[in-house]
């Protein structure tokens, strides 16, 4: 009687797993996922130069992954030297640039591909090979058949110097004072500014703290003209990271903002229990002491900062009696009692679209 016992447990452990796997529709890492057709580059042989540093240079494409369930599929490009993408550690040097959930195609600027080129190791102003491929991950990941570029990089000027951007933003037209962009790559300028309510939104560029020489718009608000009488304009109140290049005599404004976060800038909601978190105050940015500034009504709890009312940059404190803030790093001040605070937030950002954010800021955080 006990041998039978046992023999029907046996049975029905058996009949169980078989129906656990039938129905297990997530479990796909033996059925067979590749790429359909092979990735596409716009160009096979590229020539970077700095004059064109902003402009488009490579666009990859590729076809759509169909994994057996359906879900998101994200994709990433990496480059690597031949040499690297055989053997035990294959690809392990690579750049990886994660695209996003199902987006086919992603465009690289010169200043960005020339990044990777010469990151990995390839020599200025000589023809290289890179080799690229497409990762596409789900519940694994897969890789396309890779392609080959030649790419000959460039080796980015050490310039210095700056323009000058006199504007009714001031309150009154001084050059003396107007903010001052920076030289980020030849010919190539940076600088931040913000317009508060009741000021003008009109400027000019001046290449020195005089009106000897200066650009006003041309045929568009976005072209520079030599001695133009025409002004340039900014869409309103509010931040923004300005871009010059003299090369293209083109001009751009970006909204940008950092701001302050946390349980401590609003109270919960009914709707939202981490207002706080989810809201930023924004600074406004003083280009006379190049200070990110704002006074503000806290309530006790934390603080840190973020950039343009997003997570992707932020800095927090590793050591909170410090004033030295890190990027991504997951601590907040604290503050202990509700008040009306003035805080400031100073970054070296020299140029962020192509080397990133660095590492540490600053910060002060003074109750009035």
């Amino acid at each position: 009687m006990k041998n039978y016992i046992n023999k029907l447990l046996l049975l029905g452990s058996v009949l169980f797993l078989s129906a656990s796997c039938e129905s297990e529709g997530q479990l796909t890492t033996l059925k067979t996922v590749s790429f359909p057709a092979a990735i596409q580059a716009s160009a096979s042989t590229l020539v970077l130069t700095e004059e064109s540093a902003e402009d488009n240079a490579l666009l990859i494409s590729w076809p759509e992954v169909a994994f057996p369930i359906e879900a998101p599929v994200t994709y990433a490009i990496q480059f690597d030297l031949i040499n690297d993408t055989s053997g035990a550690n294959a690809w392990q040097k690579a750049k990886r640039i994660e695209v996003g959930q199902d987006v086919l195609s992603k465009a690289f600027i010169g200043i960005d591909l020339n990044k990777i080129a010469t990151d990995l190791g390839l020599s200025p102003d000589v023809a290289g090979k890179l080799v690229v491929r497409v990762e596409a991950a789900m519940d694994r990941k897969i890789y396309s058949d890779p392609i080959t570029l030649t790419v000959t990089p460039y080796e980015k000027s050490v310039v210095f110097g700056e323009i000058y951007m006199p504007g009714s933003y001031q309150g009154e037209w001084n050059v003396d004072k107007a903010l001052a962009l920076t030289a980020i790559s030849k010919g190539i300028y940076q600088g931040y500014v913000t317009l508060l309510p009741g000021y003008g939104t009109i400027f000019k560029f001046n290449t020195a703290r005089n009106w000897d020489q200066f650009y006003g718009a041309g045929d568009t608000n976005a072209d520079l003209k030599n001695m133009s009488d025409a002004n340039f304009n900014l869409p309103g109140v509010g931040s923004y990271q300005i871009k010059v290049n003299l090369n293209t005599l083109k001009w751009s404004s970006t909204p940008y903002a950092w701001g302050i976060v946390g349980s401590s800038t609003h109270a919960p909601t009914p709707e939202d229990k981490d207002y706080g978190w989810n809201h930023s105050i924004p600074m406004s940015y003083d280009h006379e002491t190049k200070t990110w500034k704002v006074t503000a009504n806290l309530l006790a709890g934390a603080l840190k900062f973020r950039l343009n009312d997003k997570w992707d940059v932020n800095y927090g404190p590793a050591d909170p009696t410090t004033n030295t803030i890190n990027k991504d790093n997951g601590g907040a001040y604290d503050i202990p009692e509700a008040g009306t605070y003035e805080i400031t937030f100073t970054i070296n950002d020299v140029d962020p679209a192509a080397a990133g954010y660095p590492a540490t800021a600053t910060c002060t955080i003074v109750k009035k």
